[in-house]
């Protein structure tokens, strides 16, 4: 049984985002609701995978080793709710430096697919910004738009032509969550009835 991929970005989805970006383990603050969103999904038999774009790596804001240690006050607040991050893609560059893996760029996403071996085309990916949403259609994934970090100021508001036609909308990460669960339990009911089992 293949296991089904959820690619999130990070700042302004899982975490509060911050202009002055997020420098250290203690301005790293989980957003309501995301850790326990992402151990659900990791219930149901997803597979969460952070797609984020770190550019001040690039700008020396912070290095590696801070990085890391963001990420492992992540984890142990997954683990302590039963959830788990699969891996962590990020992109160090500045966007001066015309890289390939920087979001709206698809990079991030083509190593994710290269590294798990998906078909893109049924992955879904969440994020707080239009270039998380143009990323994630760039490489064929089914994009989402949580209205939480840069997407607060659009709540309320219809989907700006700007972003990629097939994006869906959600309050925050926990209400993605409970849609896609709804929707497997949706394709499983028809695909039982259909099969007669």
């Amino acid at each position: 049984m293949h296991m089904p991929l959820v690619i999130l970005d990070r700042d302004g989805t899982i975490n509060q985002d911050s202009d002055d970006y997020i420098k250290s383990p203690e301005e790293w603050v989980a957003l309501p609701g995301a850790i326990d969103a992402i151990a659900k999904l990791n219930h149901a038999g997803w597979r969460v995978v952070i797609a984020s774009n770190q550019s001040g790596l690039g700008r020396g804001l912070f290095d590696v080793a801070t990085l890391n240690q963001m990420h492992d006050k992540m984890n142990k607040a997954l683990a302590k709710a039963g959830g788990r991050i699969e891996a962590i893609f990020y992109c160090p560059h500045t966007p001066d430096e015309n890289c390939t893996c920087r979001k709206p760029l698809p990079g991030l996403f083509d190593q994710i697919a290269d590294r798990f071996g998906v078909d893109m085309n049924e992955v879904h990916a969440v994020g707080d910004s239009l270039r998380d949403a143009q990323a994630a259609a760039a490489s064929g994934c089914i994009p989402h738009w949580v209205l939480t970090g840069k997407g607060e100021p659009f709540i309320g508001k219809d989907l700006p032509e700007s972003f990629p036609p097939q994006t869906r909308i959600h309050a925050d990460l926990m209400a993605f969550a409970d849609w896609l669960l709804a929707q497997a339990v949706l394709k499983n009911t028809a695909h039982s009835a259909h099969t007669g089992t």
